[in-house]
């Protein structure tokens, strides 16, 4: 079957497969993240075997820039690249890298050491490339679609920090008492790491380009003129012999270059960098070696990171509720600068507050951080055709990425007087 305006009339409804499409969207997202969070999630473990080099500090400034590179090159090229050959290619990386944690913990029997931590890096490294290939083309991808499924996506993102939170809480009560007990923790985060990342491998493989809403929405943007889809739609049994473009059909309008785009959504793009400039200039360095002594102990921490990823879980629905829903853009505007009064709140709650107030400041940066980003996400993408929302998609999951790495870098500057 070709792909076209008449494809549309094999899809019975654009409704079909929607509820099992958002499902699936939601653990793609899941998977995007799954493999990252587990070790930031087992910091305690990493502390434990490399207690001199500031591993948690260290694996997030390793991570960051290869994720950024990547996908900056995607971000450039992204009307000639195969989407879907290129989310095979980041799930297989995150399923080979998780795996590679586990054959690494055997070979070292859980032994630290300098050779160990620059192999935890190479595949933090590994994780990074994984990243930078899947969350900008899926994100692209999902933003010529339903704005349900780029919102399941982004929850699925912060699902899976909040599963791993609450995985590792139960490990931790579980294996406390035990002699090797943060070991035995973290190879059961590396092996749910595999399940989980080969579970997306063959979802978005052999399930997801086959639902027929899946198939309206890339039928429809082909029809549009997007190349990027031609493959999954091949996958799904539709093709065709030649590749729409505005030169052979006048009905296809000439397509924004990514230039125009961006300085058509600059606000939007603004948004995306400051607000993970904020988040990763507290979270998770800050929280992990500025804490003092508290009450809790070492489950204090955990804690915190449990209430980030659970708030950050929550604000991602809550855009689901169209009277809460921040639409304009110069109100999201305000709403991305506003959260910077944290800054000041967090600095405080560290030196004077107890932890009620840190909790609280933690779960509001959560909150904002997933609530903030589906606005932006879901509003950005509406007024365009399919070519120009997959483009959008993958600049603003550029604009945040870069401001996760600027953040990553300003967070080193809390050990300004520590002692480091």
């Amino acid at each position: 079957m070709a792909y076209g305006e008449d494809d549309h009339r094999g899809v019975h409804t654009t409704q079909e497969g929607k509820s099992l499409g958002v499902f699936i969207c939601w653990l793609l997202g899941n998977g995007c993240l799954f493999g990252y969070n587990s070790m930031l999630t087992i910091e305690d473990y990493f502390v434990h075997l490399f207690p001199n080099y500031h591993p948690v500090r260290v694996i997030t400034l390793t991570y960051q820039p290869f994720v950024l590179v990547v996908a900056a090159v995607f971000a450039y090229h992204e009307a000639k690249v195969n989407t879907r050959v290129r989310n095979l290619v980041g799930y297989s990386l995150f399923f080979l890298g998780s795996l590679a944690l586990i054959i690494l913990d055997l070979a070292t029997s859980g032994r630290g050491g300098i050779a160990t931590f620059i192999g935890v890096c190479t595949v933090v490294a590994v994780f990074g490339v994984a990243e930078g290939h899947v969350e900008g083309a899926m994100t692209g991808d999902l933003s010529l679609m339903c704005p349900e499924f780029i919102q399941s996506f982004s929850a699925g993102m912060a699902a899976s920090g909040a599963i791993t939170s609450a995985l590792r809480l139960i490990t931790k009560a579980a294996f406390e008492k035990s002699r090797d007990g943060l070991r035995r923790g973290a190879m059961l985060f590396f092996a749910a790491s595999c399940f989980f990342e080969l579970l997306c491998v063959v979802l978005y493989a052999h399930v997801f380009p086959k639902l027929p809403i899946v198939k309206f929405y890339r039928a429809k943007a082909a029809s549009e003129g997007s190349l990027t889809v031609a493959a999954d739609l091949a996958a799904a049994g539709l093709q065709r012999h030649t590749k729409p473009s505005a030169e052979d059909d006048p009905a296809i309008p000439e397509r924004l270059s990514n230039k125009q785009l961006l300085m058509q959504n600059m606000d939007y793009a603004l948004d995306m960098f400051l607000i993970y400039l904020l988040t990763l200039s507290i979270f998770r360095g800050f929280l992990a070696e500025d804490l003092g002594s508290h009450s809790l102990g070492s489950w204090y921490a955990l804690v915190l990171i449990a209430s980030y990823n659970g708030s950050d879980l929550i604000g991602r629905y809550a855009p689901l509720v169209e009277s809460i829903k921040v639409t304009s853009r110069r109100g999201l505007l305000a709403a991305v600068l506003a959260r910077y009064l944290l800054l000041p709140a967090f600095y405080y709650a560290a030196r004077y507050g107890g932890e009620a107030w840190m909790i609280v400041l933690v779960s509001a940066l959560g909150l904002s951080n997933g609530y903030l980003t589906v606005c932006v996400l879901t509003e950005a993408p509406r007024p365009y055709k399919g070519p120009e929302q997959n483009a959008l998609g993958n600049l603003l999951v550029f604009c945040l990425l870069a401001g996760i790495c600027l953040g990553a870098v300003l967070d080193w500057l809390w050990l300004i007087g520590k002692g480091w």
